[in-house]
């Protein structure tokens, strides 16, 4: 790879919350915190993690391990996850709490409950697996409260959709192999359909995907849509459209700027510069079809951005933004061929006035 190294992956949320329940599990039986300690991923991987810091006390222990994301920009990369282990009723298992900087759940449509802590299903299982394996190491009883918290978790939070996903108070702790890959967009992925998931136990029938601020707060002002309808899509087209033609609303808007829109009448559902560049070729053979002269074809043909093309098509009175929203909603339609879902396109310039707008199209 060009002499690059490999970049390096990361831990989850969910296993450095296991990490860390292992250890304090250990330290309640006996006294005694392991480090490192070792925990079992879904996979069958039996990494270890050295401990931040750990204590034990009078019906308690607490441990602590660094969230290491590895080389990917993860929001809570270099935060403290931490549990706080104490015994349980007999025979109630393992219960779960959110302590400091956890989220609760207010709203339905997420995988856990509404008033449950926010500790995703796998990372539940894992941390259940983990308190077996300490019981089975040390001959404790295996009915414990498992709270995690996260220092500076609710500041965290603000950074992320928790808030819109009405997970209130903190962070969430995620996570389906326990590894970190970087670059993987798949925390994006899982706020997407999580926001999905919201919105459709809300029963709204219409919902936004937008590129962006600008789009969103657009479209949101256009269509009249509350917060809980608008999804932060970002650069995943497909990641969104994919999820609803499996979990369905009657109407979805893909809302974004000319760039972005132009990305997506390309065929692009990852709109993101790594995916592909604006292909100016396209672009001047949207505006020939709308009766650009040559010239302004092989102007747009040579235009240093998307936004100079917009500029020199807007100066000849050529709509070559509806034509970039037409082919778009192509795009899009495509992938919710045969269902009933109605998609429809709109394009925003810059401040977020709108340049065009298709009709909904049915797959």
């Amino acid at each position: 790879m060009n002499g690059e190294r490999p970049l390096r992956p990361g831990w989850t949320t969910g296993t450095c919350a296991t990490a860390a329940t292992r250890a304090a599990v250990e330290a309640l039986a006996t006294g005694t915190l392991p480090d490192p300690v070792a925990v079992t991923l879904p996979g069958g991987q039996r990494p270890s993690f050295s401990l931040a810091f750990g204590e034990s006390g009078d019906g308690f222990a607490r441990a602590g391990v660094v969230k290491d994301a590895g080389d990917d920009p993860d929001v809570t990369h270099g935060a403290v996850i931490v549990s706080t282990v104490r015994p349980g009723a007999p025979g109630t298992g393992v219960t779960f709490r959110a302590g400091e900087g956890v989220g609760t759940v207010t709203r339905p449509g997420l995988p856990v409950a509404v008033g449950e802590p926010a500790i995703n299903p796998v990372p539940r299982a894992m941390i259940r697996t983990a308190v077996a394996e300490a019981c089975a190491a040390t001959g404790a009883a295996g009915d414990v409260v498992v709270e995690i918290s996260i220092p500076d978790g609710a500041a965290l939070a603000q950074k992320t959709l928790n808030p819109r996903l009405g997970i209130v108070g903190g962070l969430s702790i995620l996570g389906t192999t326990g590894i970190v890959v970087p670059f993987s967009c798949a925390a994006w992925i899982h706020a997407i359909h999580r926001g999905v998931d919201v919105a459709r136990a809300a029963g709204l029938s219409h919902i936004a995907g937008a590129t962006g601020s600008t789009s969103e707060t657009a479209i949101a002002a256009l269509d009249g849509l509350p917060e809980i309808a608008l999804i932060d899509m970002g650069d995943f087209v497909g990641g969104l459209l994919k999820y609803v033609r499996l979990n369905p609303v009657a109407r979805v808007t893909v809302a974004g700027g000319f760039a972005k829109m132009t990305k997506l009448s390309q065929g692009l559902l990852d709109l993101h510069s790594r995916a592909g560049e604006v292909d100016l070729a396209h672009l001047a053979r949207l505006a020939a079809e709308a009766g650009a002269s040559g010239a302004l074809v092989e102007a747009i043909r040579r235009a240093n951005t998307a936004l100079e093309a917009l500029q020199r098509t807007q100066a000849e009175g050529i709509d070559i933004a509806a034509m970039v929203a037409a082919r778009a909603v192509q795009t899009g339609a495509k992938l919710l061929r045969g269902t009933e879902v109605g998609l429809d396109v709109a394009v925003f310039g810059r401040t977020g006035e709108l340049l065009a707008r298709t009709p909904v199209v049915r797959g």
